[in-house]
């Protein structure tokens, strides 16, 4: 009867730890995920007329302040020739970890976690890595007017990594 106690006992172990393991993703505290993605360059003209679209150019930029984790690099929303938005991270570092998202939200800035749930977000994307140059194509639908923030969100944990708050860029 001990030994089949003993085994149970060992059992729930291993099943504890391979749960509290994928909950929490211990290694991603040592492991990088590193992205080194071009600066964004439209595509060829499509369908739509050349008068239609607005002139290419940075339409606002902030850099990355630290909230829960510690952090850096910059943000910046570029209009390209065909029309379509692209979020832009450049020297971008943060924490590593389980479920981590890029949101957009409807503040001047975000510097703790209620900040982003109170004011309200749009999710953009899953984070592609913490470390390096990245971008995430923006739906046409985000109203930029009022999504003036972009926060690295742990969906999991609810806990705000990071915030840029986005300036609109000079004329």
């Amino acid at each position: 009867m001990r030994r089949h106690a003993r085994m149970f006992g060992i059992i729930l172990v291993l099943a504890i730890g391979a749960l509290a393991w994928a909950l929490f993703r211990p290694e991603r505290l040592w492991i990088n995920a590193r992205v080194n993605e071009s600066a964004p360059v439209a595509a060829s003209p499509g369908a739509v007329s050349a008068s239609a679209i607005p002139a290419a150019g940075v339409l606002a930029t902030g850099s990355f302040h630290s909230v829960a984790h510690k952090s850096m690099g910059t943000a910046a929303i570029h209009r390209l020739a065909d029309g379509r938005r692209v979020l832009r991270f450049t020297n971008f570092e943060t924490s590593n970890g389980p479920d981590v998202r890029v949101y957009l939200v409807a503040a001047d800035d975000a510097t703790d976690s209620a900040a982003v749930t109170r004011a309200g977000f749009v999710e953009v994307a899953e984070l592609k890595g913490n470390v390096g140059d990245q971008n995430y194509e923006l739906p046409a639908s985000i109203d930029l007017e009022r999504y003036r923030a972009v926060t690295i969100w742990c969906k999991r944990f609810s806990v705000n990594f990071a915030t840029a708050p986005l300036m609109p860029a000079a004329s």
